[in-house]
């Protein structure tokens, strides 16, 4: 009776410590003996009681926060500036033995790239060129991580934050830029009125009884309206022939 239960509980030991079940996203690297066998998974595993030992290494995609950096840009503005690392394993042989800890060897590398890369480009191309530096930084990061099993799937900019010094500056410098192109429209509006006058003066003059006709036009819109008192507009050509007069007096008259 005790040898059976002996053997029960000695079997259940053994089981215990022999099968492994490792999920879809989940690998294991087995060492026998201290010795790197193979990566199995995802599902049952058996292993060897007290000869093999199993390291297991997750192939889910990992987003790691990297701490803002203080980093002085090529024309010496100093801002701070963190980011955001998605990678995963694809290797789980490589990222457990050629690397003790590949998450926190990843964060390391990450931060010193970030310092490097955001210290060579001037501060305008850090605001305005992001997907560029995304893509250097995700460039770098990559070919120092493959011999370790990892790939960097992308890099992004989460924040840069300027000094305030710098942040009223750039404020001044866009309203400045606001109020020129502001002028630049005013200035075209006032160039494209000009113009227009100036073909509609063109017109009259080649056709006087369109200035008639714009007379007419004027009285309607004016007797349209509840108004108390009406103005009619002459023709200056109606008053020549008294000017001229006039003109002849008031030369015969110094004679």
């Amino acid at each position: 009776m005790y040898t059976l239960i002996t053997v029960v509980v000695v079997t259940i030991l053994f089981l215990s410590a022999a099968i492994r079940i490792l999920n879809e996203y989940e690998r294991g690297v087995i060492f026998r003996l201290g010795r790197v066998i193979k990566a199995k998974g995802p599902g049952l595993i058996i292993l060897i009681p007290v000869v093999d030992k199993m390291v297991k290494v997750s192939m889910r995609l990992v987003a790691v926060d990297i701490d803002p950096q203080d980093v002085i840009s090529r024309d010496n503005v100093s801002v701070k500036v963190n980011a955001v690392i998605y990678f995963r394993v694809i290797d789980p042989i490589k990222a457990i033995v050629e690397v003790e800890n590949y998450s926190y060897a990843m964060s390391q590398l990450a931060q010193t790239t970030l310092r490097s890369v955001c210290g060579q480009a001037e501060l305008d191309e850090l605001l305005a060129a992001r997907e560029k530096i995304n893509t250097q930084l995700q460039e770098i990061l990559d070919l120092h991580t493959d011999p370790w099993g990892i790939k960097v799937a992308t890099v992004e900019l989460k924040h840069i934050d300027l000094p305030q010094e710098m942040q009223r500056s750039m404020a001044k410098q866009a309203e400045a830029e606001r109020e020129r192109r502001a002028k630049i429209i005013n200035a075209d509006g006032e160039f494209q009125a000009a113009t227009k006058l100036a073909e509609a003066a063109e017109i009259i003059r080649e056709h006087p009884m369109a200035l008639q006709l714009r007379y007419l036009q004027t009285m309607r819109e004016m007797s349209a309206e509840q108004n108390t008192t009406t103005i009619f507009p002459f023709p200056l050509d109606l008053f020549q022939p008294f000017l001229k007069a006039m003109e002849r007096g008031k030369k015969e008259g110094d004679k």
